[in-house]
C-alpha cells in the first residue's frame, strides 16, 4: 500500500476540511503525514482550524476509505495528483481553493501551452453547435488542449470537435471516475481517455449532486489561459464557469446572440455586463491571446533575445522561455531575486517589447 498516497487522500477526506484549509494544514504542520500525526493543541493553534476541526484530523477515520481508494485507482489505471507534485496543473496553483488532490484517467499534460476552456448550455441550438465546431476547427492549428465538462450541449460538442480536429481535450466530472455522468456519453468518456483524459478532484462512489458542479467548474474556468462561452441562458450553469474564472483574472470571451434569444441572454449579459469579451470567431480569440502574434515572433525573438540583455535580464528571460505564462511570485523563485528586483527588470523587459504582461500578474515573451 502507498503510504504517501493513503494520507494525501485521506487529507481530503476529514470532514468540513476544504482545500484550503487542508493546505493551511500541511504548511503548518510540514507535511501530510505530519498532520494526522500533529497534537491536538498545537493543531488548535492554527489560524481557521479550531477545536472541532483539530477533533476531525486526529479522529483517524479516514484511512480504511484512503485505502479503498488506492485500490480503486490501482485497478482502474488513474493518475493521482496532489498539488505539490510537479505535474499538478501550474494554473490551478495560483487559484486559493484549487484542489488538494486531482484524479486523471487519460494521458494529457496538464501544463500544456494552450488550454482552453469552451462551456455553455445543455440545450444548445444548431447554431450554437455549429458556432462551437467551427470555433474549435479554427483554434486547431495552434494546438490548444480542450476543456470542457462532458455534459449535454455544448460541452459534449467542444470535447468532440476537439478529437476530430486532432486536438486533446479534457473532460472534468462533478463525480467519481467509476462513472460517465450522463450515461449516453459514456463511449465519448471512452474515446476521452485516449485523445486526452477525464479530470476529478471527487473520489470513487460520489454521485453527480447538484452542489458539486460549482466545485467542478473551479477546476473547468482555473486550469485554462480562457473560458470562452458559447451561448448560455441567463441563468445558465456556464456562468458560473465565467464568473469563476473572472475572480481567478482570466480571460472570458463569450458569442453574442440575437436579441430576445433565450439561449443567447447569458452571453449577451455577460458582455453587456464586462464580465467577457465579445467575440465573433476564433481569430478574435487568436488575437486578444496574442498567439499569432507569438507564433510570428518566435523565430526571430529566439535570435535577437539575447543581443543587448544584461545579465539579470537574461536571467528572467531564460525562465519566461521554459513556460508559456508564468506567474510573478514564481519568476521570483525560479530567478532567486526579489520581488522589486524583478518587478524593475520586468518593466524594462516590457518597454522593450520582449515581455508581455497579462492579468493576474502573469507574464509571457511577446
Amino acid at each position: 500500500m502507498n503510504e504517501s498516497l493513503k494520507y494525501r487522500i485521506a487529507l481530503t477526506l476529514i470532514p468540513n476540511i476544504g482545500d484550503i484549509l487542508a493546505k493551511r494544514l500541511v504548511a503548518y504542520c510540514g507535511g501530510v503525514e505530519a498532520v494526522f500525526k500533529e497534537k491536538k493543541a498545537a493543531l488548535e493553534k492554527i489560524p481557521g482550524i479550531g477545536t472541532v476541526y483539530a477533533k476531525a484530523v486526529l479522529g483517524q477515520d479516514v484511512f480504511s476509505r484512503a485505502e479503498e481508494e488506492i485500490r480503486f485507482i490501482e485497478k482502474n489505471s488513474i493518475t493521482p495528483v496532489f498539488y505539490l507534485d510537479p505535474a499538478y496543473p501550474k494554473r490551478l496553483t495560483h487559484c486559493e481553493d484549487s484542489p488538494v488532490l486531482l484524479y486523471l484517467k487519460g494521458d494529457v499534460d496538464l501544463n500544456a501551452e494552450k488550454i482552453i476552456s469552451i462551456v455553455g448550455t445543455r440545450e444548445a441550438s444548431d447554431y450554437g453547435r455549429a458556432l462551437c465546431e467551427k470555433l474549435v476547427a479554427d483554434l486547431a492549428p495552434f494546438n490548444p488542449v480542450i476543456v470542457s465538462g462532458l455534459a449535454y450541449g455544448i460541452d459534449v460538442y467542444a470535447h468532440k470537435a476537439a478529437m476530430d480536429n486532432g486536438l486533446q481535450t479534457i473532460g472534468v466530472f462533478a463525480h467519481g471516475l467509476d462513472k460517465v455522468y450522463p450515461g449516453v456519453h459514456k463511449a465519448v468518456a471512452e474515446r476521452m481517455v485516449k485523445q486526452g483524459g477525464l479530470l476529478s478532484d471527487f473520489t470513487s462512489n460520489t454521485n453527480p449532486d447538484r452542489e458539486n458542479f460549482p466545485r467542478r467548474n473551479r477546476i473547468v474556468a482555473g486550469i485554462a489561459d480562457a473560458t470562452i462561452v458559447v451561448e448560455s441562458k441567463k441563468d445558465g450553469g456556464s456562468l458560473i464557469t465565467a464568473d469563476i474564472a473572472n475572480s481567478y483574472n482570466r480571460d472570458v470571451f463569450a458569442f453574442p446572440g440575437r436579441v430576445g434569444d433565450v439561449a443567447s441572454e447569458g452571453c449577451n449579459a455577460i458582455i453587456k455586463q464586462n464580465k467577457a469579451a465579445l467575440i465573433q470567431s476564433a481569430e478574435d480569440v487568436i488575437y486578444i491571446m496574442g498567439w499569432e502574434q507569438a507564433k510570428k515572433k518566435n523565430a526571430q525573438v529566439q535570435r535577437q533575445l539575447f543581443v543587448d540583455l544584461k545579465p539579470e535580464e537574461e536571467v528572467l528571460v531564460n525562465v519566461l522561455k521554459e513556460k508559456d505564462t508564468v506567474n510573478v511570485d514564481e519568476i521570483c523563485h525560479l530567478a532567486k531575486m526579489p520581488m522589486s528586483k524583478v518587478s524593475s527588470l520586468l518593466l524594462t523587459l516590457e518597454f522593450s517589447g520582449i515581455v508581455r504582461s497579462l492579468p493576474g500578474k502573469m507574464y509571457r515573451l511577446n
